[in-house]
């Protein structure tokens, strides 16, 4: 990406009257920090059109083992079944490779894990290929079904291309036996997208904690492509997505943190959906666990997800899909961004590299009179598609002995970083207008592109924090205090 120009600027500018400069700052703050709802919520959200009636979920819960272990399934693209052929896979592979593989693999994977809860990050069917897509959906599911495992999913960027629409395709899932999927939030008569939901998971039965969530599971509609023409690629997580998340984060922490059995900051949640976020291109070998072998797939435009995410404070991971060959985990402020890895056989991928799934499992730690407590870790791994189901790249993800260090430093640096661009922002809006207009560029032109631009700040943000120290932060923000 190129770097733009710096440009200095000129006396006149610098000694901008008073007035001036307080009507940019109000306009520069302003465009920053307001997210227009989009309208088109409201048109395809009737009040009464998600509140989809269903059988009540069964609780899920920690087991007596103290874990609760999750399989993430990511992008089996399931079409046909066996006439549906295989992608990249080797020459001696080709001969009768098909769906069927995909659904051998899922049941491999139930068997050997033996997980307590199974989730679908999107492009579950691959809806081009598809010649009815209730039944592929209805086959992609059905070892999971079969196996009687509470799942859930979310939806990709290809699932609604065959004989459903997007709203369709979700409708179907949430009619599928043991799932736990949802169609929308039932207090919610405004939001975007499809599959916006929690779940919470209980403690161990008999625990002190067995009528309290200890781990909390959002899932996110991340969208498909972009409805707006002026912004190309795919899709990405709305404002009205992420009030709701805002929202169900707070309303979580406040009930652990209350009576009985209350506690002194969030229970850690997961976070899963199939776009990946625009910080993960900020990763490189040197700072995550796994390989990038292709392109970030994030959305052209940062929503500012990552960023209500790191406010909520209770996210220790979040877990996408969508690009098959990338299966790495990398931790910025404080919050892991994984990929599940390809899993399907009729998905893209690279000849000689195993389809792959990811397992996660959340561990309780052990209470002072010998019972289970509230979660400890959270630790994940990688399970091949070959001859012994091989695990790899194994790691902690997120551990309870080492927040507290990481939540003093967050803070610190954080309310450094949003003091610097407080206080910089507006003479950027101011200088960026100025050099704009000078080459003809139209003021409502500016102003449109900068409210595209309004959360770049933050995303910049964050790569500074993550790569200096806390104690240089402190000594820039004495610095700052007097510019």
């Amino acid at each position: 990406m190129k770097r733009a120009t710096m440009v200095q600027p000129s006396s006149t500018f610098v000694n901008i009257n008073k007035k001036k400069l307080w009507v940019s700052l109000a306009i520069a703050v302003l465009s920053l920090c307001s997210v227009p709802i989009n309208s088109a919520a409201v048109r395809r959200h009737p009040p009464q059109q998600h509140r989809l009636s269903r059988k009540p979920s069964p609780k899920l819960r920690f087991g007596r083992n103290g874990e609760f272990k999750i399989l993430q399934v990511a992008d089996m693209h399931y079409a046909d079944g066996k006439t549906t052929p295989c992608e990249d896979v080797l020459p001696s592979q080709v001969d009768g490779c098909s769906d069927l593989n995909t659904t051998a693999f899922i049941h491999r994977m139930i068997e050997a894990e033996k997980p307590n809860f199974i989730v679908f990050t999107g492009d579950n069917i691959y809806g081009f290929d598809s010649k009815d897509s209730a039944k592929s959906m209805d086959a992609a599911f059905a070892p999971a079904i079969a196996a009687r495992i509470p799942w859930a999913a979310v939806l990709g960027n290809h699932d609604q291309e065959g004989t459903l629409s997007r709203e369709g395709v979700m409708k179907h899932i949430v009619g599928l036996n043991h799932t736990l999927s949802q169609f929308n939030p039932s207090e919610l008569h405004v939001i975007d997208g499809f599959g916006n939901y929690n779940l919470e998971v209980g403690g161990v039965e008999g625990s002190s904690f067995v009528n309290k969530s200890i781990l909390n599971l959002y899932f996110l509609d991340s969208g498909d492509y972009s409805t707006v023409p002026a912004i190309p690629g795919y899709g990405w997580i709305k404002p009205s997505q992420q009030l709701w998340f805002q929202r169900t984060s707070a309303k979580l922490r406040r009930a652990y943190m209350s009576p009985p059995n209350a506690q002194k900051s969030s229970a850690p949640g997961l976070v899963y959906f199939h776009i990946p976020l625009p910080e993960v291109a900020s990763f490189d070998s040197t700072n995550f666990t796994g390989v990038r072998q292709e392109d970030i797939g994030s959305a052209s435009v940062n929503s500012g997800f990552f960023t209500s995410l790191v406010e909520a404070g209770d996210v220790k991971a979040v877990f996408t899909g969508h690009d098959h060959v990338n299966d790495f985990c990398g931790q910025l402020t404080g919050i892991q961004l994984c990929y599940g890895g390809g899993f399907g056989y009729h998905a893209y991928g690279k000849a000689g590299w195993p389809r792959r799934a990811r397992v996660v499992v959340a561990s309780l730690e052990k209470t002072e009179e010998g019972g289970w407590g509230t979660v400890k870790s959270i630790k994940t791994w990688k399970c091949l598609d070959d001859k012994h189901l091989t695990a790899i790249d194994g790691e902690v993800l997120w551990s309870k002995k080492h927040t507290g260090k990481v939540l003093v430093e967050r803070k610190i640096s954080m309310a450094v970083l949003l003091e610097l661009r407080e206080r910089t922002n507006s003479i950027i809006t101011l200088m960026s207008r100025n050099i704009l207009i000078s080459t003809g560029f139209q003021v409502s032109d500016y102003y449109a592109t900068r409210s595209l631009a309004r959360v770049k700040w933050f995303t910049d943000l964050k790569d500074l924090q993550s790569m200096v120290p806390c104690w240089f932060l402190i000594i820039l923000r004495i610095v700052i205090v007097y510019i």
